[in-house]
């Protein structure tokens, strides 16, 4: 699934990354290729004439986010599940690990796998990386800090986490996973980078049944007229970072010299309430919905705000895309893509 908007994006993000992200000839490997952010960056890095290998089960990816790139002869795809992939390439340059669930409804329906996910997954992935001294890249999260207490969160917080909770599958899923990744460097002097990544939305974030997060099940919602579901009263906030500007960074960060063995957060540091948020969707949409409320979940994070001093300072990155803009853009993603194949 690509339109002219997300073409003219990606054409836009690979004029703007500067000589260092010099990607021409490189074998990179993306796990979790078919979900919202891996799709993406393999769509910068093929255009790129990077070779990527592609590697996902769709367990929560969707086939149609790289359908488009199957006939690109620098596009290698494997169906398969991280933690058995092997690969007979002489030679691995970066690997991006995202592959995990990361969707709250449903990891929590499959915590067994999102652990796994991120510990034997990501040491089948580390141990390529270590075999072919390879760069690689471990997609984490703002929840590893769990209901943080210190705003805005520098990567020095250690985090408040239920470690039992019933979003512990995710949270201590990536915080092990962190563990791991520091192990590897440290014990085999690997460049293992961790990235932090806060909401993130745009177009190709799903929508539909248990994947429909704030601003996309906002918008599906203002589309139809139906009411819009709040959790709680709205009063936690989120600071949404869109998609183009992360995945810009992202790939600064993997390729900047200055980011060997670092962990910094991405995200956009513009902080929105909920309320706030259902309520200039309905303005912008010109939508005749209604906001009702529901139960706040169990271990909802009341606050996202991340500190982006680091990373700005380590490659000289920062979000870009107003959030009005965003959402108009991932609105019409949306309106094109009404489905849920």
């Amino acid at each position: 699934m690509i339109n002219k908007v997300m073409q003219t994006e990606i054409k836009s993000i690979i004029q703007e990354l500067d000589e260092e992200s010099h990607l021409d000839g490189k074998n990179i490997v993306v796990t979790g290729c078919s979900g919202f952010l891996g799709s993406w960056l393999c769509d910068i890095l093929v255009n790129s004439n990077a070779h990527v290998i592609g590697i996902d089960n769709f367990a929560s990816g969707k086939a149609g986010n790289i359908s488009h790139l199957q006939n690109n002869p620098n596009f290698e795809f494997h169906k398969q599940d991280v933690k058995e992939f092997y690969t007979n390439q002489q030679k691995i340059d970066l690997i991006f690990h995202l592959a995990s669930r990361a969707s709250p409804e449903e990891y929590m329906q499959q915590p067994i796998e999102t652990l796994e996910a991120n510990s034997f997954g990501l040491n089948n992935m580390l141990d390529i990386a270590h075999k072919h001294d390879s760069i690689l890249v471990y997609f984490s999260t703002s929840e590893i800090y769990g209901d943080a207490k210190i705003f805005p969160t520098q990567e020095n917080y250690w985090g408040n986490v239920n470690p039992v909770g019933p979003r512990s599958c995710y949270d201590e899923g990536k915080r092990f996973g962190e563990a791991l990744c520091k192990a590897y460097s440290k014990q085999y002097d690997m460049d293992v980078r961790i990235i932090r990544i806060f909401n993130t939305y745009g177009p190709r974030i799903r929508f539909d049944g248990p994947y429909g997060r704030a601003i996309p099940r906002f918008i599906s919602q203002a589309l139809a007229n139906e009411p819009i579901t709040v959790f709680g009263d709205g009063s936690q906030t989120r600071s949404f970072c869109y998609v183009t500007d992360l995945i810009k960074g992202i790939i600064l960060f993997a390729l900047k010299k200055e980011a060997r063995n670092q962990i910094a957060n991405l995200g956009n540091n513009n902080e929105i309430t909920v309320l706030e948020l259902a309520k200039k969707i309905i303005q912008l949409l010109d939508s005749k919905s209604e906001i009702i409320f529901k139960d706040l979940p169990e271990d909802d994070p009341k606050r996202r705000l991340p500190d982006i001093s680091k990373i700005e300072d380590l490659i000289g990155w920062h979000p870009k895309i107003k959030l009005d803009e965003g959402i108009m853009s991932t609105t019409k993603w949306i309106q094109e893509n009404n489905r849920s194949d």
